[in-house]
């Protein structure tokens, strides 16, 4: 029975030693986990270097970005004077590999800059798209989701976030709240140029505001407007002017409301759409600069610009032509005020050089040379396409004949020995003449077959999605009409029905309709609209806009850092 307590007093004393050394390891654990992450990863990247002749040192190499090469150097200085080892030392390089691309961004940017990575990185000194997306990319969403109301939640949403960032950067959210969360910035910018222009289109949860006073008069007697359900506004006489800015109120009670925003919206949905590939082909010209390409400004730029102008510029010149040129009193007879013709029915009889239809009293064309113009402005489009076509690989094969000529004059020359009366010629060429450095990563010459195969594709690409992408444009128009319909149904269909209750009950039944249409509006309106909009935008951008001129086969700049290989464990 003694030895028996006494072995029950070693179990307990062990046990108890056993708990304190845990526990005192269990404080230790997270700092050596950390430690031993670190050294994994320092001897990971050591296994990158070579080791010199001497078997002395270790030769690494990688990419420094140029404005921290001293902030480099200084930190290699003072880590070998804090080792006390043998110095460190970085030596710059001379190299034909293509660099990876690193772009600094902060807070705000960070999102825009995200969104450009996920189509791809951009190749070494390419332009970014990100800059200009900035602005494009929220304008663009604003105008499929263009509502005052929606605009300003969103606002909301995306202003709490970013005031309060501090505090959200510790919660630990799933995956979707980190993406919400680091696109803050963009949702508030989405949800302020939103509410802009909803303001244009006077829509704020589809009611209208009268700011400016509306500038349509009713023109009839009181018997008249009471007796008829239903009554007939002429612009050329039952208005007094222009409303100042956006859409005037009234439209929010006419019957042929969707009929006018149609027209408006379809009409603003190309004109961005021109002016976006026009300014993404733009954006080619500076690749083509800083890369010397200065040729290609006149074999690519020039005709596809051209053709895009001659084409669909026209068709947006002449919707602001029309606007200028037809109003509500524009009078070629007396009672035929509807003289203002189909933009699209003159851009079809373009293509098929065919005479527009006459209407009865108003002129065939909106200008006296428009055929000639039209003619003119075709012809010189058909020609940009052969332009594209050939220009390029007849450029590139007399470029090639004339270095393989210039090449043959460098590496052959004569060298006269002479000895005595004897005179003795020798012809010296280099037997390698284009020999490869191993740190190089110059690439095989393309094929002239191969070239012309890529032209060709290239050229009937662009052709097509010149037609096929301005009519994607009209996405704009289709989402904003769908967004501002949902929300006149929400309206008629929820909220007005609470309106009609009376009484007490009334007002319980209305306090709880609010909420069902707040709740909706939120689910429906904000986020899913709102994720449908943006995905819109998202493709208007990487397929419309940066095709022009992105070619994105770069691989971005990935520095040894700590905090990166945490964060990726952490995701693991």
């Amino acid at each position: 029975r003694t030895r028996l307590e006494d072995l029950k007093l070693v179990l307990k004393r062990t046990q108890d030693q056993r708990n304190c050394i845990l526990a005192a390891i269990a404080k230790s654990l997270p700092i050596w986990s950390i430690k031993i992450t670190k050294m994994k990863a320092i001897y990971h990247t050591l296994n990158y270097f070579n080791i010199d002749v001497t078997s002395k040192c270790l030769i690494g190499e990688g990419w420094v970005p140029t404005l921290d090469l001293e902030l480099v150097q200084q930190t290699i200085a003072n880590g070998s004077a804090t080792a006390g080892s043998t110095s460190s030392f970085l030596t710059i390089l001379q190299t034909k590999k293509s660099p990876p691309s690193y772009y600094r961004t902060n807070k705000f940017t960070r999102g825009f800059q995200t969104l450009i990575n996920a189509y791809g990185m951009a190749s070494y000194r390419e332009v970014n798209p990100a800059l200009y997306t900035c602005i494009t990319f929220p304008f663009l969403f604003a105008v499929m989701f263009g509502d005052l109301g929606h605009g300003f939640i969103m606002f909301l949403i995306g202003f709490w976030m970013v005031i309060d960032e501090k505090r959200l950067l510790r919660v630990k959210g799933g995956e979707i709240w980190r993406i919400m969360f680091g696109g803050r910035y963009i949702i508030m910018l989405l949800g302020l140029f939103s509410m802009y222009t909803g303001f244009t289109y006077n829509d704020t949860f589809s009611k209208s505001f009268n700011v400016f006073g509306s500038k349509w008069r009713i023109n009839y007697n009181t018997t008249t407007v009471l007796t008829n359900d239903v009554l007939i506004l002429n612009p050329s006489t039952d208005t007094i002017g222009t409303y100042p800015w956006g859409m005037d109120p009234i439209w929010q009670l006419a019957d042929n409301k969707i009929i006018f925003y149609n027209s408006y919206k379809m009409k603003l949905s190309i004109i961005f759409g021109v002016l976006h590939m026009i300014f993404g082909v733009c954006l080619s010209v500076e690749n083509m600069v800083y890369f010397k390409k200065y040729a290609y400004i006149l074999l690519e730029f020039v005709p596809q610009v051209l053709f895009l102008i001659l084409l669909f510029g026209y068709m947006a010149f002449m919707m602001f032509y029309k606007w200028v040129q037809y109003s509500p009193t524009t009078d070629y007879e007396p009672n035929q005020p509807a003289c203002a013709p189909s933009v699209l029915i003159y851009f079809i009889n373009m293509i098929l050089f065919k005479a527009s239809p006459k209407l009865a009293g108003c002129d065939m064309y909106m200008f006296s040379s428009q055929v000639t113009v039209e003619r003119v402005f075709w012809i010189v489009a058909l020609f940009c396409i052969p332009w594209m076509l050939i220009g390029k690989p007849i450029y590139i094969q007399c470029v090639r004949a004339f270095e393989k000529r210039g090449r043959r004059e460098e590496y052959v020359e004569k060298i006269d020995i002479q000895e005595g009366d004897i005179v003795i010629e020798a012809t010296l060429t280099d037997p390698v003449p284009h020999a490869h450095h191993e740190d190089e990563d110059d690439e095989e010459e393309e094929p002239i077959s191969e070239i012309w195969i890529h032209q060709g594709i290239h050229t009937i690409e662009y052709v097509l999605s010149t037609i096929s992408h301005t009519a994607s444009y009209l996405r704009l128009w289709a989402l904003s009409l769908a967004h501002a319909e949902l929300s006149y149904v929400l309206w008629l269909m929820v909220m007005q029905k609470g309106l009609h209750f009376g009484g007490y009950p009334g007002a319980i039944g209305v306090y709880i309709i609010f909420w069902a249409w707040a709740l909706l509006t939120i689910a429906i309106m904000i986020f899913m609209e709102g994720l449908s909009a943006f995905l819109h935008t998202l493709r208007l951008h990487w397929v419309e806009f940066m095709s022009k001129f992105y070619s994105g086969t770069g691989y971005p700049f990935e520095p040894f850092s700590f905090t990166a290989i945490f964060e990726a464990s952490e995701e693991d």
